[in-house]
Protein backbone atom coordinates (compact mmCIF):
# COMPACT_ATOMS: atom_id res chain seq x y z
CA UNK A 1 0.00 0.00 0.00
CA UNK A 2 1.55 3.52 -1.11
CA UNK A 3 1.89 6.11 1.36
CA UNK A 4 0.29 9.55 1.25
CA UNK A 5 2.59 12.22 2.29
CA UNK A 6 1.47 14.36 5.31
CA UNK A 7 2.75 17.52 4.66
CA UNK A 8 2.61 19.48 1.22
CA UNK A 9 6.60 19.54 0.95
CA UNK A 10 6.77 15.75 1.17
CA UNK A 11 4.16 15.83 -1.54
CA UNK A 12 6.04 17.63 -3.39
CA UNK A 13 8.44 16.00 -3.58
CA UNK A 14 6.64 13.03 -4.32
CA UNK A 15 5.56 14.58 -7.81
CA UNK A 16 9.21 15.79 -8.18
CA UNK A 17 9.62 11.95 -9.83
CA UNK A 18 7.25 12.60 -12.18
CA UNK A 19 8.36 13.69 -15.99
CA UNK A 20 4.74 15.90 -16.36
CA UNK A 21 4.68 19.52 -15.60
CA UNK A 22 3.88 21.00 -12.43
CA UNK A 23 2.75 24.30 -14.34
CA UNK A 24 1.64 25.91 -18.09
CA UNK A 25 2.34 29.41 -17.50
CA UNK A 26 2.62 31.88 -20.14
CA UNK A 27 3.31 28.95 -22.70
CA UNK A 28 5.94 27.80 -20.47
CA UNK A 29 6.33 24.21 -18.82
CA UNK A 30 7.60 24.40 -15.92
CA UNK A 31 8.55 21.05 -14.14
CA UNK A 32 8.03 19.79 -10.36
CA UNK A 33 11.97 20.22 -9.38
CA UNK A 34 11.97 23.59 -10.52
CA UNK A 35 9.02 24.58 -8.27
CA UNK A 36 10.70 22.37 -5.46
CA UNK A 37 14.16 24.32 -6.02
CA UNK A 38 12.83 27.70 -5.82
CA UNK A 39 10.89 26.86 -3.03
CA UNK A 40 14.04 25.55 -1.64
CA UNK A 41 16.20 28.92 -2.34
CA UNK A 42 13.66 30.92 -0.72
CA UNK A 43 13.05 29.21 2.35
CA UNK A 44 17.29 29.70 2.47
CA UNK A 45 16.36 33.56 1.75
CA UNK A 46 13.77 33.65 4.85
CA UNK A 47 15.95 31.27 6.86
CA UNK A 48 19.06 34.15 6.59
CA UNK A 49 16.79 37.10 7.87
CA UNK A 50 15.75 35.06 10.56
CA UNK A 51 12.16 33.40 9.77
CA UNK A 52 11.14 30.79 10.98
CA UNK A 53 8.77 28.55 13.11
CA UNK A 54 5.21 30.66 12.72
CA UNK A 55 6.59 33.61 11.62
CA UNK A 56 3.85 35.18 8.90
CA UNK A 57 5.24 36.15 5.82
CA UNK A 58 2.74 37.58 3.53
CA UNK A 59 2.03 37.00 -0.29
CA UNK A 60 0.56 39.47 -2.05
CA UNK A 61 1.62 38.31 -5.68
CA UNK A 62 -0.94 37.16 -8.10
CA UNK A 63 -0.95 33.82 -10.31
CA UNK A 64 2.38 33.46 -10.69
CA UNK A 65 4.77 30.30 -10.13
CA UNK A 66 6.83 32.87 -7.37
CA UNK A 67 3.22 32.65 -5.48
CA UNK A 68 4.12 28.60 -4.84
CA UNK A 69 7.42 28.57 -4.00
CA UNK A 70 7.03 31.14 -1.19
CA UNK A 71 3.82 29.02 0.14
CA UNK A 72 6.34 25.89 -0.37
CA UNK A 73 9.43 27.89 1.39
CA UNK A 74 6.91 28.83 4.26
CA UNK A 75 5.73 25.16 4.58
CA UNK A 76 9.82 24.39 4.63
CA UNK A 77 10.46 26.47 7.62
CA UNK A 78 7.31 25.95 9.64
CA UNK A 79 6.37 29.34 8.86
CA UNK A 80 2.48 30.89 8.12
CA UNK A 81 2.39 32.06 4.77
CA UNK A 82 -0.35 34.89 4.80
CA UNK A 83 -2.60 34.83 1.47
CA UNK A 84 -3.34 38.82 0.89
CA UNK A 85 -5.90 39.53 -1.90
CA UNK A 86 -4.87 40.75 -5.02
CA UNK A 87 -7.90 42.70 -4.80
CA UNK A 88 -7.16 44.80 -1.57
CA UNK A 89 -5.59 48.40 -1.98
CA UNK A 90 -3.91 50.37 1.05
CA UNK A 91 -6.15 50.16 3.99
CA UNK A 92 -7.20 46.14 3.40
CA UNK A 93 -3.39 45.42 2.71
CA UNK A 94 -1.86 47.27 5.50
CA UNK A 95 -4.85 45.74 8.26
CA UNK A 96 -4.35 42.27 6.77
CA UNK A 97 0.19 43.05 7.53
CA UNK A 98 -0.61 44.74 10.63
CA UNK A 99 -2.98 42.15 12.33
CA UNK A 100 -1.26 38.80 10.93
CA UNK A 101 1.64 40.46 12.28
CA UNK A 102 3.63 39.58 8.96
CA UNK A 103 7.52 40.09 8.91
CA UNK A 104 8.22 39.92 5.66
CA UNK A 105 5.48 41.01 2.39
CA UNK A 106 6.36 39.69 -1.00
CA UNK A 107 5.44 41.41 -4.06
CA UNK A 108 5.60 42.38 -7.53
CA UNK A 109 6.06 46.45 -7.98
CA UNK A 110 6.16 46.46 -12.42
CA UNK A 111 3.15 44.24 -12.73
CA UNK A 112 1.03 45.87 -15.09
CA UNK A 113 -2.59 44.83 -13.98
CA UNK A 114 -2.26 46.09 -10.38
CA UNK A 115 -0.52 49.17 -9.02
CA UNK A 116 0.88 47.49 -6.31
CA UNK A 117 3.69 49.97 -5.93
CA UNK A 118 1.06 52.92 -5.09
CA UNK A 119 -0.91 50.60 -3.11
CA UNK A 120 1.62 49.52 -0.79
CA UNK A 121 3.32 53.38 -0.45
CA UNK A 122 -0.40 54.20 0.66
CA UNK A 123 -0.03 52.14 3.36
CA UNK A 124 0.08 54.02 7.05
CA UNK A 125 3.53 53.37 7.46
CA UNK A 126 2.66 53.53 11.76
CA UNK A 127 0.16 50.17 10.90
CA UNK A 128 3.23 48.27 9.73
CA UNK A 129 5.44 48.30 12.75
CA UNK A 130 5.78 44.75 12.57
CA UNK A 131 6.86 44.49 8.91
CA UNK A 132 10.95 43.92 9.07
CA UNK A 133 11.55 43.46 5.18
CA UNK A 134 10.17 43.80 1.98
CA UNK A 135 10.69 41.57 -1.21
CA UNK A 136 10.34 42.84 -4.77
CA UNK A 137 9.78 40.53 -7.45
CA UNK A 138 10.28 40.45 -11.33
CA UNK A 139 9.81 38.83 -14.33
CA UNK A 140 12.11 40.77 -15.70
CA UNK A 141 15.13 41.44 -13.73
CA UNK A 142 14.11 45.04 -12.72
CA UNK A 143 16.37 46.62 -9.95
CA UNK A 144 13.99 47.04 -6.61
CA UNK A 145 14.72 50.33 -4.95
CA UNK A 146 16.55 50.19 -1.52
CA UNK A 147 13.83 50.56 0.85
CA UNK A 148 10.34 50.71 0.03
CA UNK A 149 7.20 51.74 2.65
CA UNK A 150 10.42 52.65 5.39
CA UNK A 151 11.57 49.25 5.05
CA UNK A 152 14.47 47.73 3.61
CA UNK A 153 13.49 46.21 -0.30
CA UNK A 154 15.57 43.14 -1.53
CA UNK A 155 15.09 41.90 -4.96
CA UNK A 156 13.50 38.69 -5.09
CA UNK A 157 16.36 37.25 -7.61
CA UNK A 158 19.13 38.52 -4.37
CA UNK A 159 16.63 35.58 -2.11
CA UNK A 160 16.79 32.78 -3.97
CA UNK A 161 20.25 33.35 -4.78
CA UNK A 162 21.52 31.34 -1.96
CA UNK A 163 21.92 27.26 -1.92
CA UNK A 164 19.15 25.36 -1.76
CA UNK A 165 18.17 25.03 2.03
CA UNK A 166 17.72 20.88 2.32
CA UNK A 167 16.71 19.97 6.04
CA UNK A 168 12.47 19.75 5.46
CA UNK A 169 10.94 21.14 9.16
CA UNK A 170 7.24 20.71 8.03
CA UNK A 171 5.13 18.69 10.33
CA UNK A 172 1.66 17.81 9.10
CA UNK A 173 -0.22 19.46 12.22
CA UNK A 174 1.50 23.05 11.58
CA UNK A 175 -0.23 25.80 10.82
CA UNK A 176 0.58 26.17 7.03
CA UNK A 177 -1.18 29.62 5.39
CA UNK A 178 -3.83 32.10 6.46
CA UNK A 179 -6.61 33.13 3.95
CA UNK A 180 -8.76 35.75 5.26
CA UNK A 181 -12.89 36.03 5.10
CA UNK A 182 -14.65 37.88 3.10
CA UNK A 183 -15.70 40.75 6.12
CA UNK A 184 -18.36 42.49 4.22
CA UNK A 185 -19.40 43.70 7.69
CA UNK A 186 -16.95 43.51 9.54
CA UNK A 187 -13.09 42.98 9.32
CA UNK A 188 -11.94 39.30 7.97
CA UNK A 189 -11.28 36.64 10.21
CA UNK A 190 -7.43 34.97 9.56
CA UNK A 191 -8.53 30.81 8.84
CA UNK A 192 -5.36 29.04 9.23
CA UNK A 193 -5.19 25.52 7.87
CA UNK A 194 -2.31 23.01 8.81
CA UNK A 195 -0.72 21.08 6.33
CA UNK A 196 -2.18 17.24 6.73
CA UNK A 197 -5.74 19.10 6.50
CA UNK A 198 -4.35 20.87 2.82
CA UNK A 199 -3.00 17.46 1.19
CA UNK A 200 -5.71 15.65 2.63
CA UNK A 201 -8.69 18.03 0.92
CA UNK A 202 -6.42 18.08 -2.05
CA UNK A 203 -6.41 14.08 -2.71
CA UNK A 204 -10.13 14.00 -1.89
CA UNK A 205 -11.37 16.91 -4.18
CA UNK A 206 -9.20 15.34 -7.19
CA UNK A 207 -10.59 11.90 -6.46
CA UNK A 208 -14.21 13.42 -6.59
CA UNK A 209 -13.42 15.52 -9.25
CA UNK A 210 -11.90 12.72 -11.61
CA UNK A 211 -9.11 14.55 -11.96
CA UNK A 212 -5.83 12.08 -12.83
CA UNK A 213 -2.57 12.12 -14.26
CA UNK A 214 -3.75 12.74 -17.55
CA UNK A 215 -6.09 15.76 -16.78
CA UNK A 216 -4.92 19.07 -16.96
CA UNK A 217 -6.72 21.52 -14.75
CA UNK A 218 -7.07 25.59 -15.51
CA UNK A 219 -6.55 27.53 -12.76
CA UNK A 220 -9.30 30.63 -13.81
CA UNK A 221 -9.72 31.67 -9.57
CA UNK A 222 -6.26 33.88 -8.26
CA UNK A 223 -4.31 31.95 -6.03
CA UNK A 224 -4.41 34.29 -3.29
CA UNK A 225 -8.25 32.87 -2.76
CA UNK A 226 -8.97 29.40 -1.42
CA UNK A 227 -10.66 28.75 -4.50
CA UNK A 228 -7.97 28.80 -6.39
CA UNK A 229 -5.96 27.49 -3.87
CA UNK A 230 -8.01 23.96 -3.48
CA UNK A 231 -7.85 24.10 -7.57
CA UNK A 232 -3.67 23.69 -6.99
CA UNK A 233 -3.98 21.12 -4.18
CA UNK A 234 -6.32 19.01 -6.31
CA UNK A 235 -4.03 19.07 -9.12
CA UNK A 236 -0.55 18.61 -7.37
CA UNK A 237 -2.29 15.70 -5.89
CA UNK A 238 -3.42 14.25 -9.24
CA UNK A 239 0.24 15.24 -10.37
CA UNK A 240 -1.49 16.76 -13.42
CA UNK A 241 -0.08 19.96 -15.03
CA UNK A 242 -2.13 23.06 -13.25
CA UNK A 243 -2.71 25.25 -16.60
CA UNK A 244 -2.40 28.79 -15.42
CA UNK A 245 -1.77 32.74 -15.95
CA UNK A 246 -1.05 35.94 -14.03
CA UNK A 247 -4.19 37.77 -14.05
CA UNK A 248 -7.64 36.63 -15.75
CA UNK A 249 -7.98 37.01 -19.21
CA UNK A 250 -10.63 34.86 -20.67
CA UNK A 251 -9.73 34.94 -24.26
CA UNK A 252 -6.22 33.48 -23.28
CA UNK A 253 -7.61 31.32 -21.19
CA UNK A 254 -10.33 29.97 -23.98
CA UNK A 255 -7.19 29.45 -25.74
CA UNK A 256 -4.93 27.81 -23.32
CA UNK A 257 -8.05 25.65 -23.28
CA UNK A 258 -7.55 24.14 -26.34
CA UNK A 259 -3.93 24.04 -26.59
CA UNK A 260 -3.50 22.62 -23.90
CA UNK A 261 -6.40 20.20 -23.96
CA UNK A 262 -8.08 21.52 -20.53
CA UNK A 263 -9.92 18.83 -18.53
CA UNK A 264 -10.93 20.18 -15.34
CA UNK A 265 -11.73 24.11 -14.13
CA UNK A 266 -13.58 25.48 -11.32
CA UNK A 267 -14.66 29.11 -11.71
CA UNK A 268 -17.38 31.62 -11.16
CA UNK A 269 -20.27 31.97 -13.62
CA UNK A 270 -19.00 35.42 -14.70
CA UNK A 271 -15.47 33.63 -15.75
CA UNK A 272 -17.79 30.83 -17.44
CA UNK A 273 -19.82 33.78 -19.13
CA UNK A 274 -16.67 35.59 -20.61
CA UNK A 275 -15.02 32.06 -21.50
CA UNK A 276 -18.29 30.95 -23.62
CA UNK A 277 -18.49 34.71 -25.24
CA UNK A 278 -14.74 34.26 -26.19
CA UNK A 279 -15.61 30.86 -28.33
CA UNK A 280 -16.61 31.47 -31.97
CA UNK A 281 -17.64 27.46 -31.85
CA UNK A 282 -21.22 26.30 -31.32
CA UNK A 283 -19.77 23.56 -28.83
CA UNK A 284 -16.81 24.43 -27.85
CA UNK A 285 -14.11 23.07 -25.05
CA UNK A 286 -14.03 20.18 -26.50
CA UNK A 287 -11.47 18.68 -24.27
CA UNK A 288 -13.12 19.48 -21.18
CA UNK A 289 -15.22 16.59 -19.00
CA UNK A 290 -15.93 18.92 -15.98
CA UNK A 291 -16.42 22.61 -15.01
CA UNK A 292 -17.22 22.95 -11.32
CA UNK A 293 -19.09 26.79 -10.88
CA UNK A 294 -19.92 28.91 -7.93
CA UNK A 295 -22.68 31.66 -8.35
CA UNK A 296 -21.91 35.01 -7.62
CA UNK A 297 -23.56 37.16 -10.22
CA UNK A 298 -27.42 37.87 -10.00
CA UNK A 299 -27.79 38.93 -13.64
CA UNK A 300 -26.01 35.24 -14.41
CA UNK A 301 -28.78 32.82 -12.63
CA UNK A 302 -29.67 31.21 -16.26
CA UNK A 303 -25.74 30.43 -17.06
CA UNK A 304 -26.15 26.44 -16.50
CA UNK A 305 -28.84 26.63 -19.24
CA UNK A 306 -26.56 28.85 -21.54
CA UNK A 307 -23.88 26.68 -21.12
CA UNK A 308 -25.34 23.71 -21.77
CA UNK A 309 -26.93 24.99 -24.94
CA UNK A 310 -23.53 25.13 -26.03
CA UNK A 311 -22.31 21.66 -24.96
CA UNK A 312 -20.05 22.79 -22.11
CA UNK A 313 -22.01 21.33 -18.45
CA UNK A 314 -21.68 23.10 -15.52
CA UNK A 315 -21.57 21.69 -11.90
CA UNK A 316 -22.23 23.73 -8.62
CA UNK A 317 -20.25 23.58 -5.97
CA UNK A 318 -19.56 24.82 -2.27
CA UNK A 319 -16.89 25.98 -0.14
CA UNK A 320 -16.24 28.55 2.65
CA UNK A 321 -12.60 29.54 3.50
CA UNK A 322 -13.15 27.52 7.28
CA UNK A 323 -13.91 24.07 5.46
CA UNK A 324 -11.96 24.82 2.56
CA UNK A 325 -13.05 25.72 -1.37
CA UNK A 326 -14.67 22.41 -3.47
CA UNK A 327 -15.76 21.14 -0.25
CA UNK A 328 -18.78 19.47 -2.11
CA UNK A 329 -20.47 19.54 -5.91
CA UNK A 330 -23.55 18.45 -7.57
CA UNK A 331 -23.43 15.37 -10.11
CA UNK A 332 -22.50 16.02 -13.23
CA UNK A 333 -25.52 13.61 -14.53
CA UNK A 334 -27.63 15.50 -12.29
CA UNK A 335 -30.59 17.83 -13.81
CA UNK A 336 -29.56 21.04 -15.39
CA UNK A 337 -32.02 22.52 -12.13
CA UNK A 338 -29.95 20.69 -9.61
CA UNK A 339 -26.68 21.27 -10.97
CA UNK A 340 -27.44 24.92 -10.57
CA UNK A 341 -27.97 24.46 -7.15
CA UNK A 342 -24.82 25.11 -4.16
CA UNK A 343 -23.94 22.28 -2.50
CA UNK A 344 -24.04 18.79 -3.60
CA UNK A 345 -22.19 15.62 -1.95
CA UNK A 346 -19.23 16.59 -0.12
CA UNK A 347 -16.25 15.04 -1.71
CA UNK A 348 -14.73 13.51 1.81
CA UNK A 349 -17.57 10.62 2.67
CA UNK A 350 -16.72 10.76 6.42
CA UNK A 351 -18.47 14.56 6.28
CA UNK A 352 -21.74 14.94 8.52
CA UNK A 353 -23.98 17.62 7.64
CA UNK A 354 -26.91 18.59 9.38
CA UNK A 355 -29.19 22.30 9.08
CA UNK A 356 -30.21 23.74 12.54
CA UNK A 357 -32.94 26.25 13.51
CA UNK A 358 -31.51 29.24 14.79
CA UNK A 359 -34.21 30.14 16.66
CA UNK A 360 -35.04 27.22 18.90
CA UNK A 361 -31.49 25.47 18.25
CA UNK A 362 -33.41 22.12 16.89
CA UNK A 363 -31.35 20.12 14.28
CA UNK A 364 -33.87 19.78 11.63
CA UNK A 365 -35.42 17.39 9.03
CA UNK A 366 -34.27 16.64 5.70
CA UNK A 367 -36.13 19.40 3.75
CA UNK A 368 -36.19 22.34 6.17
CA UNK A 369 -34.38 25.17 6.13
CA UNK A 370 -32.08 26.22 8.73
CA UNK A 371 -28.10 27.13 9.17
CA UNK A 372 -25.80 24.76 7.89
CA UNK A 373 -23.62 22.71 9.86
CA UNK A 374 -20.35 20.88 9.18
CA UNK A 375 -18.58 17.85 10.89
CA UNK A 376 -15.76 17.90 7.88
CA UNK A 377 -12.14 16.07 7.79
CA UNK A 378 -11.10 19.25 5.84
CA UNK A 379 -11.76 22.16 8.74
CA UNK A 380 -9.66 24.58 9.86
CA UNK A 381 -7.19 24.87 12.70
CA UNK A 382 -8.70 27.87 13.86
CA UNK A 383 -9.26 31.40 13.39
CA UNK A 384 -5.67 33.03 13.63
CA UNK A 385 -5.60 35.10 16.74
CA UNK A 386 -8.93 35.18 17.65
CA UNK A 387 -9.73 32.56 20.22
CA UNK A 388 -13.28 33.59 21.20
CA UNK A 389 -14.20 33.45 17.48
CA UNK A 390 -13.02 30.33 17.17
CA UNK A 391 -14.41 28.92 20.10
CA UNK A 392 -17.85 30.41 18.33
CA UNK A 393 -17.48 28.80 15.53
CA UNK A 394 -18.51 25.53 16.93
CA UNK A 395 -20.58 23.92 18.09
CA UNK A 396 -20.25 21.81 21.39
CA UNK A 397 -20.08 18.72 19.38
CA UNK A 398 -17.31 19.82 17.25
CA UNK A 399 -19.56 20.95 14.10
CA UNK A 400 -18.60 24.02 12.17
CA UNK A 401 -21.53 26.90 12.31
CA UNK A 402 -21.40 27.98 8.83
CA UNK A 403 -23.24 30.85 8.83
CA UNK A 404 -25.29 29.73 5.68
CA UNK A 405 -28.67 29.09 4.90
CA UNK A 406 -29.68 25.59 3.03
CA UNK A 407 -30.90 22.27 4.11
CA UNK A 408 -29.93 18.24 4.13
CA UNK A 409 -32.05 16.05 1.17
CA UNK A 410 -31.54 12.65 2.81
CA UNK A 411 -29.16 11.07 0.31
CA UNK A 412 -26.06 12.74 2.02
CA UNK A 413 -26.52 15.62 0.48
CA UNK A 414 -27.46 19.56 1.04
CA UNK A 415 -28.39 22.36 -1.04
CA UNK A 416 -26.96 25.85 0.07
CA UNK A 417 -29.72 28.62 -0.13
CA UNK A 418 -28.06 32.04 1.09
CA UNK A 419 -26.14 33.02 3.72
CA UNK A 420 -27.61 33.31 6.97
CA UNK A 421 -27.32 37.11 7.89
CA UNK A 422 -29.06 37.34 3.97
CA UNK A 423 -31.57 34.89 4.79
CA UNK A 424 -35.51 36.34 5.28
CA UNK A 425 -37.92 34.98 8.35
CA UNK A 426 -41.05 36.10 6.10
CA UNK A 427 -44.37 34.58 7.49
CA UNK A 428 -42.87 32.58 10.12
CA UNK A 429 -40.42 30.52 7.79
CA UNK A 430 -37.21 31.04 6.80
CA UNK A 431 -36.92 32.35 2.94
CA UNK A 432 -33.73 32.49 0.60
CA UNK A 433 -33.96 35.55 -0.83
CA UNK A 434 -32.71 34.07 -4.41
CA UNK A 435 -36.39 32.66 -4.52
CA UNK A 436 -38.06 36.06 -5.03
CA UNK A 437 -34.77 37.35 -6.66
CA UNK A 438 -34.91 34.70 -9.31
CA UNK A 439 -38.91 35.63 -9.87
CA UNK A 440 -38.23 39.46 -10.60
CA UNK A 441 -35.32 38.80 -12.81
CA UNK A 442 -37.73 36.82 -15.32
CA UNK A 443 -39.22 40.04 -16.28
CA UNK A 444 -38.21 41.94 -19.16
CA UNK A 445 -35.78 44.82 -18.67
CA UNK A 446 -35.00 43.51 -15.51
CA UNK A 447 -30.55 43.20 -15.34
CA UNK A 448 -30.14 41.56 -11.67
CA UNK A 449 -32.45 41.65 -8.35
CA UNK A 450 -31.23 42.10 -4.95
CA UNK A 451 -34.08 41.16 -1.96
CA UNK A 452 -33.18 42.60 1.78
CA UNK A 453 -35.92 42.29 4.43
CA UNK A 454 -37.32 45.52 6.03
CA UNK A 455 -38.98 45.47 9.77
CA UNK A 456 -42.94 47.06 9.32
CA UNK A 457 -45.38 47.12 11.90
CA UNK A 458 -46.54 44.16 10.97
CA UNK A 459 -43.17 42.14 10.55
CA UNK A 460 -40.60 41.89 8.30
CA UNK A 461 -41.18 42.58 4.96
CA UNK A 462 -39.34 41.74 1.43
CA UNK A 463 -38.13 45.00 -0.64
CA UNK A 464 -36.66 44.44 -3.79
CA UNK A 465 -33.46 46.10 -5.17
CA UNK A 466 -33.12 46.08 -9.26
CA UNK A 467 -30.98 47.02 -11.73
CA UNK A 468 -32.99 47.38 -14.99
CA UNK A 469 -31.35 46.69 -18.25
CA UNK A 470 -30.79 49.86 -20.54
CA UNK A 471 -33.70 51.69 -21.80
CA UNK A 472 -36.02 50.52 -19.23
CA UNK A 473 -37.78 51.51 -16.74
CA UNK A 474 -39.43 50.28 -13.59
CA UNK A 475 -43.08 49.35 -13.06
CA UNK A 476 -43.44 48.51 -9.43
CA UNK A 477 -46.92 47.55 -9.54
CA UNK A 478 -46.35 44.90 -12.43
CA UNK A 479 -42.92 43.56 -10.54
CA UNK A 480 -45.27 43.25 -7.36
CA UNK A 481 -48.12 41.27 -9.59
CA UNK A 482 -45.60 39.42 -11.10
CA UNK A 483 -44.52 37.86 -7.93
CA UNK A 484 -47.81 37.52 -6.47
CA UNK A 485 -48.67 34.85 -9.11
CA UNK A 486 -45.67 33.02 -8.71
CA UNK A 487 -44.81 32.84 -4.38
CA UNK A 488 -46.65 32.89 -1.34
CA UNK A 489 -48.40 36.54 -0.27
CA UNK A 490 -45.88 36.26 2.27
CA UNK A 491 -42.96 36.00 0.10
CA UNK A 492 -43.28 39.42 -2.30
CA UNK A 493 -41.81 42.51 -1.91
CA UNK A 494 -43.82 45.34 -0.66
CA UNK A 495 -41.35 47.43 -2.33
CA UNK A 496 -39.58 47.52 -5.84
CA UNK A 497 -36.72 50.14 -6.05
CA UNK A 498 -34.64 50.96 -8.96
CA UNK A 499 -30.72 51.81 -8.65
CA UNK A 500 -27.44 52.47 -10.62
CA UNK A 501 -25.78 49.82 -9.06
CA UNK A 502 -25.35 47.22 -6.17
CA UNK A 503 -22.89 48.33 -3.31
CA UNK A 504 -20.02 45.78 -2.73
CA UNK A 505 -16.78 44.33 -1.33
CA UNK A 506 -14.45 42.71 -3.81
CA UNK A 507 -13.27 39.26 -2.96
CA UNK A 508 -10.06 36.98 -4.20
CA UNK A 509 -12.96 34.89 -6.75
CA UNK A 510 -15.64 37.71 -6.96
CA UNK A 511 -17.45 40.84 -5.83
CA UNK A 512 -19.56 40.58 -3.07
CA UNK A 513 -22.60 42.37 -2.53
CA UNK A 514 -23.23 43.79 0.72
CA UNK A 515 -26.55 42.88 1.88
CA UNK A 516 -26.68 45.32 4.79
CA UNK A 517 -26.11 48.33 2.97
CA UNK A 518 -29.10 47.86 0.98
CA UNK A 519 -30.94 47.31 4.22
CA UNK A 520 -29.99 50.38 5.44
CA UNK A 521 -31.16 52.22 1.53
CA UNK A 522 -34.38 50.00 2.37
CA UNK A 523 -35.25 51.46 5.69
CA UNK A 524 -34.37 55.37 4.61
CA UNK A 525 -36.68 55.44 1.04
CA UNK A 526 -39.20 53.88 3.40
CA UNK A 527 -39.25 56.16 6.27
Amino acid sequence: MSHTPDTVTRLLAVRTQLASPALIERDRAIPYTAIEEEAKRLAAGFASLGLGRGDRIAIWLPNVPAWLACFFACAQLVAIAVSVNTRFRSHEVADIVRRSGARLLIFWPGFKGIDFTGILAACDPAVLQHLETVVAYSDGGASPPSDFACKPCIDYAEITSRAPLEPDYSHPDDGCVIFSTSGTTKAPKFVLHDQRTLVNHGADVAESFGIGAQSAVLLAPPLCGIYGFCSFMAALSAGCPLVMMPAWDPAEAARMIDAYRVTHANATDEAVAQLLAHSTEQFPFRSVSFIGYAAFSPALGDIVARADARGVRLVGLYGTSEVQALFSRQGEFDTLEERALGGGRPVNPATRVRARDPASGQVLPDGESGELEFDAPSRMQRYFGDPEATRSAFSADGFYRSGDLGYTTGDGRFVFLARMNDSLRLGGFLVSPLEIEGVVQELAGVAACQVVGVPRADGLKAVAFVILSPGATLDEAKVISHVAGKLAKYKVPVRVFAIEAFPVTPGANATKIQKHKLRDLAVQLMG
